[in-house]
């Protein structure tokens, strides 16, 4: 039995070497299939996108080593629907629940194929193409190109028709195979499941086999799915072998054969579960051998894991609004065998490892050889373009010019902060400026520190002689000292406390100068990162 790959064996500077590493020592045949795979239930949220970034990864690792290279993902749309789903998504990635949809449409459905219940939105073929579609779109977001494969045109189509008939002909094989990893098999057990010709249920009961004509008998029966019983209907029938499916564990060393899969990534799930099954059918029945297996493990979001029903997801086009492609790719490009939690409340930290991970490829910062040698290795797979000459505002900072809409404010401040070049072109500056939507949508989002809007102008307050005084001496330490965000913050407390103003009181004056609010982000770091022309001004009372 071939353990899944977990990429320990070797030390690499990026783990899809070792992947390809393992891929080419089969000497695969042209080209090489990497496949992933989903099944249509849900909404496919971030999480979902574990499997794609994983084996594209591996793709372009591949084709930078002069490979043709297939990367094609299943969607598993043959599968009954099960139960209804309690949220779903538009194509624009919007997710909504049962009440606004056309929820018969998957009510009165289930226990059939994906492919054969209704759109609930009305603006695809199926339920399970608008999933398929959402997949693909998910992907060309983050600049992955995948080959969607649906599982019902490889049956209507006849591709799993010969490997169906085979395992028919081995069933009694394959039968008692299958006991040594599922309690529920037993003498009847055939592994093929029907789709009935009358209420286009699929059905688990097989009553004869003809696997040389390639037709089952079938009773349609009742299914039990999630604590629930879809009931059959009792039609008596026969079926060919491209009006059914194979069961899971049979269908994914069927998926295997078919497209020639040479590697395939996934959850620690099916490593302790289908893989070990699916790796003995493959070799045992059909007499191939697996792909190269890789198991990663899987990520939680807010510490939470994803989960539709209760709410716990997020989009792809949700995440793409809040951080730039790059950042999130890079995300992926981590090691798949660490658990991580995907937090949006500490984007900024992401953004801020990204940066680092920059500045090491072109060599502008320190670091471990370790460190250096993986973003050497990894970088060019994470930006497809590499630029020497780009331009990065830092994403706290980014927020804090976000809370402007003044886009020539946004670029003075960013310039007098040192953020952008004196030299940079307007390209530079716009690419730079981009990130400013991004973080203020994950201040918005998040309702964080930076959720405030800065006043352009100064307001009308007014302060005790006092208070004015130490706001001119606070004015006075930024233009001698330029302090940074942690020294600019004590030096706070000390000036109220010298000039005998409470301290509350005084962040409070703060606060109204700048932002006409009671209350707001810790002063120091908001001041440090503002225009200091602007800061000592206002500070002032000028203007």
């Amino acid at each position: 039995m071939t353990t899944p790959h977990t990429l320990a064996d070797r030390r690499y500077d990026f783990w899809a070497d070792a992947a390809a590493d393992a891929i080419e020592e089969r000497n695969p045949d042209a080209p090489i299939v990497i496949k992933g795979g989903i099944s249509p239930s849900g909404v496919p949220h971030f999480g979902n996108m574990n499997e794609v970034m994983r084996g594209h990864f591996v793709a372009e690792v591949l084709r930078e080593r002069g490979h043709e290279v297939r990367h094609v993902f299943t969607t598993d749309d043959r599968d009954p629907l099960r139960s209804l789903p309690r949220k779903l998504a538009d194509l624009d990635g919007n997710i909504v629940g049962l009440g606004e949809v056309d929820a018969a449409a998957l009510g009165t459905n289930l226990g059939k194929p994906y492919t054969d219940v209704p759109d609930p939105f009305d603006c695809c073929d199926s339920y399970g193409d608008h999933f398929s579609t959402l997949i693909r779109r998910s992907a060309d977001l983050l600049g992955v190109d995948i080959e969607v494969v649906s599982n019902t045109a490889l049956y209507e189509n006849g591709t799993f028709e010969p490997v169906t008939q085979l395992l028919l002909e081995k069933r009694e094989q394959a039968r008692n195979l299958l006991a040594d990893y599922q309690s529920t098999v037993d003498e009847s057990y055939v592994p093929f499941n029907p789709i009935c010709a009358s209420c286009g249920k699929v059905t688990e009961t097989v009553t004869a086999v003809d696997a040389a004509a390639g037709t089952v008998d079938y009773r349609c029966t009742d299914m039990e799915a999630g604590g629930q019983t879809i009931e059959g209907c009792g039609h008596e029938g026969t079926a060919t072998l491209r009006e059914g499916k194979l069961p899971w564990r049979f269908e994914w060393p069927a998926q295997w054969r078919v497209l020639g899969v040479d590697f395939e990534p996934f959850g620690k799930d099916h490593a302790e579960g289908s893989w070990p099954s699916g790796e003995h059918i493959a070799r045992a029945l059909l007499d191939d051998e697996p792909p190269v297996p890789m198991t990663y493990e899987w990520f939680t979001l807010n510490g939470e894991p994803f989960s539709s029903s209760a709410g716990n997801v997020v989009m792809v086009s949700e995440v793409l609004e809040l951080l730039e492609p790059e950042v999130v790719r890079y995300f992926f490009a981590k090691d798949p065998k660490r658990a991580r939690d995907f937090d949006i409340e500490r984007l900024d930290q992401l953004v801020d490892e990204f940066d680092r991970f920059e500045r090491l490829y072109f060599g502008e910062t320190d670091g471990t050889e370790t460190e250096r040698r993986r973003a050497e290795r990894a970088y060019p797979f994470v930006v497809a373009d590499p630029d020497p000459n780009r331009v990065r505002i830092p994403y706290r900072f980014a927020a804090v010019l976000g809370m402007t809409d003044n886009d020539d404010l946004r670029e003075t401040m960013a310039r007098r902060s040192g953020h952008i070049p004196a030299d940079a072109d307007a390209d530079q500056v716009a690419a730079a400026l981009a990130r400013v939507e991004k973080a203020r949508n994950w201040a918005l989002r998040t309702d964080n520190a930076y959720n405030y809007r800065l006043a352009e102008e100064r307001p009308d307050v007014s302060f005790d002689d006092t208070t004015r005084t130490a706001l001119a001496d606070l004015a006075a330490f930024i233009e001698a000292e330029s302090p940074d965000e942690e020294s600019l913050q004590g030096e706070i407390y000390e000036i109220a406390r010298e000039h005998g103003v409470d301290v509350g009181d005084f962040f409070t004056a703060g606060y109204r100068l700048f932002l006409d609010e009671s209350e707001g982000p810790r002063l120091g770091p908001f001041l440090a990162a503002l225009d200091t022309q602007f800061v000592l001004e206002r500070l002032r009372l000028e203007g």
